[in-house]
Order: structure tokens, then C-alpha cells, then sequence
């Protein structure tokens, strides 16, 4: 699929922030006054320029509160609804740090589990798509789980344990990788069931459906050289795994924090490219690019 750099931004930065109000609604880190200012500032900073690039996305921007209205049958509409409600529950725990060095663990623990929540409802946005083989999988969801509470743990400081998530992340991203190479041929889909005329005999294409471009091939048919791929996926892993993780296992220091901190963001923004620009849309075989 097309990666929309909309879309990779939302992914990565929603999720950052997210990730960095789980930990900080459930009390892991309990900063008060500047301190708790400036993390929960970051934290819904983070996941307010997620959501905005998101809905920029949308074909109609000005109509994505109505994205939210569908959340018995969509996950897009979930994942709105549970983001918004996580930023309204965590506000009370939020400024009673910031304001008066009281946090509010109810109202924390409650956002924590719901801005959870909002980082598998966008998983699941993508690993509930069918024609998409390679996300729909079990192993789509703990890329973006691990990422998202990974980049939280380095944000809220907490950095044995992000050095763990890290090791389990680089772990889930190859599985992922692995299962996700095998999806397409097990999905068992080619140019006859694209057409729909694969009960008559063995189906190929003597010319593309159109001679112009559309939607589809503009959206949904995205080709990756193997060799890039395989570039892409190491220095995703690299970048957004293994080195924050050996990094983080050094004396604490603001430099190497940060440092991790921005190869993770750089080797997150590389797997997430990836993932959209991997992903093998069964409307391909329709127009012969599989």
C-alpha cells in the first residue's frame, strides 16, 4: 500500500504518546509540578499531532468527527472514541500532579487502561483488513503495542525496563516479518480470484484492466524492491530495537537517552514505512502487480 507519511506519523507519534500516558496513569513514574507539566504535556502533545495527522488523511478532514460515530462495526471509529476518552479520563490525574502534587491514581489507572486500549484499537485497524494478508495476523498488534509502551518507558525514564520492551520488540518485528513473508501465498489468492474466473481454469492477464492510473493503483499497489526491503527492515531494527536497547543499558545519562530515544523514533519511522509499503493488497493481482 501507499505509505502515507500522514499515516506513518499518526502511527508512531500517536503511539509514543500514548504509550507515555500508560505509564504515567498508572503510576510508574509520578511526577508533580514542572515535572508532570512537561511529561504530561509531552505525552498528550504527542498524541494530539498523531491525531491530527491522521485525520488529514481523511479525504474530508473537516468530517472526522464523524469517524467516531461508527464504533460498533469499525476500529477506526474505536480507536477515536477510546483516544478521546483516555485524554478526558487521564486529565484529572493530570492536573492534580501538575497543580497540586495530588495525582489522582482512579482516574490514572483508568486512562492508563484506556489509552491501552486506543494503541490496539489502531493495530487492529490494520490487522482486521482481510485483503490485506500480511496484516491480518496475531503478530500485527504486538509491533505496535511494544513500540508504542517501548518509546514510553525511555519518555517516562524508566529505562531497564524500556530496554526489555526494546529486546521484545525487535523479536516481535522479526516474527512479524517472517509470518507476514508467507501470508499472501497462504491466503491463497491469485489472478483468478481477483477476476473471479478462477472456477473456469488456470487465469493470466493478456492486457491491464485500464490504460490510466486510479485510486486503486495510486492507494492500494505499492511494489518494494526485495533488496531495499531487506535494507529497510535492518536498519529498522537496528535503529528501532537493538541499539536503544544496548544503549539504554548503559549509566543512565541525558545524552544517551536521548540518543536512544532518536534512534528509536528514526528505526519506528523506517519499520512503519515498511509496513504500509509491504503490505500486498489482493487488488494487485486484479492489475498484475503481484
Amino acid at each position: 500500500m501507499h505509505p502515507a507519511p500522514s499515516l506513518i506519523l499518526f502511527t508512531v507519534l500517536s503511539g509514543l504518546g500514548f504509550g507515555l500516558l500508560v505509564w504515567l496513569g498508572v503510576g510508574l513514574r509520578a511526577p508533580t509540578g514542572l515535572a508532570a507539566f512537561i511529561l504530561f504535556g509531552l505525552g498528550y502533545g504527542l498524541a494530539g499531532v498523531g491525531l491530527i495527522a491522521a485525520a488529514f488523511h481523511l479525504g474530508h478532514p473537516e468530517r472526522a468527527l464523524k469517524a467516531m460515530t461508527q464504533w460498533r462495526t469499525s476500529w477506526l471509529s474505536r480507536e477515536a472514541v477510546l483516544a478521546a476518552a483516555a485524554l478526558i479520563i487521564m486529565a484529572p490525574h493530570a492536573a492534580g500532579s501538575v497543580f497540586r502534587a495530588t495525582p489522582l491514581p482512579v482516574f490514572g489507572a483508568l486512562g492508563a487502561a484506556l489509552a491501552l486500549a486506543t494503541i490496539i484499537a489502531t493495530a487492529m485497524i490494520y490487522a482486521q483488513i482481510r485483503a490485506v494478508p500480511r496484516w491480518h495476523h496475531w503478530s500485527t498488534p504486538p509491533v505496535f503495542v511494544l513500540a508504542a509502551l517501548a518509546g514510553g518507558a525511555v519518555l517516562a525514564a524508566q529505562l531497564t525496563l524500556a530496554a526489555w520492551l526494546m529486546a521484545g520488540l525487535g523479536l516481535a518485528m522479526a516474527l512479524h516479518w517472517r509470518e507476514g513473508d508467507r501470508r499472501l501465498a497462504a491466503s491463497r489468492s491469485d489472478v483468478g480470484t481477483a477476476t473471479g474466473l478462477g472456477g473456469l481454469g488456470q487465469v493470466r492477464l493478456l492486457e491491464p484492466p485500464h490504460s490510466g492510473r486510479n485510486y486503486l493503483l495510486r492507494e492500494m499497489v505499492h511494489v518494494v524492491g526485495r533488496k531495499h526491503a531487506v535494507k529497510l527492515r535492518l536498519i529498522a531494527l537496528g535503529l528501532g530495537a537493538v541499539l536503544p536497547a544496548a544503549l539504554l543499558l548503559l549509566p543512565a545519562g541525558y545524552a544517551i537517552i536521548a540518543f536512544a530515544l532518536s534512534a528509536h523514533l528514526a528505526g519506528m519511522l523506517a519499520q512503519r514505512w515498511l509496513f504500509f509499503a509491504e503490505a500486498e493488497h489482493v487488488v494487485g493481482f486484479y492489475y498484475g502487480k503481484r
